[in-house]
């Protein structure tokens, strides 16, 4: 697409795999047989060994324009030969303030009126919960400091991510927070699976917020954070109503609602952010991942109006002060920024999100075409987004979607895997060739796995 590949001289392959201790991985069946990558470009990632893959996962969630896109790469190269590094405690520079304004125009529903940056979206939901906490405080209501998260959430791996999230692994090892609990998750085969988009059943499990109100007290509760779609834990797609009648709930108990939009955030759903495309105004959106294209570190949240002046209000009228005490070393970094404002322009001007919203029909159809694959037991989709759910191995949960994950590599296709269930959420570049091959090429995958 912009002329990639591998780089003329690159060394491929490290000389030793021993030293790094890699993020979730099965570190030694990796480096026993280490999977490698070495280039990209466009909709294709290439191995250390030369091979192509089809990038099935942009990235990580995260690279929605594709890889090597030359507008990115001249910005954050212009950006570092002009200004590298500047500090973000009381000081500024340019390229923070026009991000932030850019993205509370983008904000869904005319609502949000700040951001506030971090470098992560771990560090956006951990900073999304502190500003909960010191919004309430400011407000007079103290007493708010509980936080809700939901069953197989994921909210990164901050404590406070882990403590609201709600996959048991995040959480067994690690103290979580106190004063956090948790909804029920949202999915339920027997009356679900394979569903087109929303299911039908379910909204009435958003009515587990009113239990906890009554256990904990409303008054008590500071946040309520969710996913729209719950990515990590195998694209959980929320069932029809359940998001407006957590809306309605939080109003009615004067809880913050925190969508974690680090996912479906910039045209995965096909608009800007869920929350458009549902049509429910949360109080807080927590950003990364599509923000930069993945290409510099960034985490962002925006906040509804009202909420900044609360805070920066109640420290006025104390006498003066820092009104927020966090804030990170490389908040709103410059070649974050400027990755990001070439993303945002990459976006609009190709009109990225518009051609994810034109391809989730076929997007659809060919997923729901491997029904009755071997193996499969449930496939979820919304917008450019999909989950197929494969039956575990008798005794060895886990390692049917392995070997899937490994199967699909050899034969030329990044999956991403959790557990026995496929996710897909390509970059929004594709077109339905990309997409008729992704398909038959998990199709195949699927029938030679045992």
């Amino acid at each position: 697409m912009e002329g990639g590949g591998l780089p003329t001289g690159f060394t491929a392959a490290p000389n030793d795999l021993e030293s790094h201790w890699m993020p979730f991985t099965w570190n030694r069946q990796f480096k026993h047989a280490p999977k490698l990558i070495a280039g990209a470009d466009g909709m294709t990632y290439y191995t250390h060994d030369g091979r192509e893959l089809l990038d099935g996962t942009a990235g990580l969630w995260c690279v929605n324009a594709g890889h090597n896109r030359s507008r990115i790469v001249r910005a954050v190269q212009e950006q570092v030969a002009t200004l590298d590094y500047a500090p973000s405690f009381q000081l500024g520079h340019p390229l923070a303030f026009q991000l932030a304004n850019q993205l509370v125009e983008m904000a869904p529903h005319g609502a949000f009126d700040h951001a506030f940056f971090a470098n992560s979206g771990s560090e956006a939901v951990d900073s999304a919960l502190k500003i909960a906490l010191a919004y309430h405080r400011a407000n007079g209501e103290g007493q708010r400091r509980r936080l809700i998260g939901r069953e197989r959430g994921y909210h990164g791996v901050g404590f406070g991510g882990i403590s609201v999230g709600g996959i048991v692994n995040n959480r067994r090892v690690f103290s979580e927070l106190p004063g956090t609990d948790h909804l029920r998750h949202t999915y339920a085969p027997e009356h679900q699976a394979f569903t087109r988009g929303q299911p039908e059943w379910g909204a009435h499990l958003a009515e587990d917020l009113e239990r906890l109100c009554t256990l904990h007290g409303g008054e008590t509760i500071a946040a309520v954070i969710v996913e729209p779609i719950a990515g990590s834990t195998g694209v959980l797609i929320p069932p029809q109503g359940y998001l407006e009648r957590l809306r309605e709930i939080c109003d009615r108990h004067g809880i913050l609602l925190i969508f974690d939009e680090v996912i479906t955030g910039f045209g995965r759903l096909g608009s800007s952010f869920a929350a458009e495309h549902f049509g429910v105004t949360p109080d807080m959106i927590t950003l990364a991942k599509g923000l930069t294209n993945g290409t510099v570190p960034m985490g962002a949240v925006l906040t509804r109006e009202g909420i900044y002046d609360t805070v920066t209000g109640a420290a006025e009228a104390a006498g003066g002060t820092i009104e927020l005490f966090h804030g990170y070393t490389y908040s709103g970094h410059p070649l974050a920024c400027a990755a990001a404002l070439a993303s945002l322009e990459v976006y609009k001007e190709e009109g990225l999100f518009g051609n994810a919203a034109m391809l989730a029909g076929h997007w659809e159809d060919a997923l729901h075409a491997l029904r009755g694959t071997a193996h499969v037991t449930d496939l979820r989709n919304l917008g450019i987004i999909a989950g197929i759910e494969l039956a575990p191995r008798p005794g060895a949960p886990g390692r049917r979607g392995y070997e899937a994950f490994t199967l699909a590599w050899e034969k030329g296709l990044l999956i991403r895997v959790t557990g026995d269930i496929i996710a897909l959420s390509p970059p929004l570049i594709l077109d339905e060739g990309h997409i008729d091959r992704m398909m038959q090429t998990l199709k195949e995958t699927l029938e030679a796995v045992d």
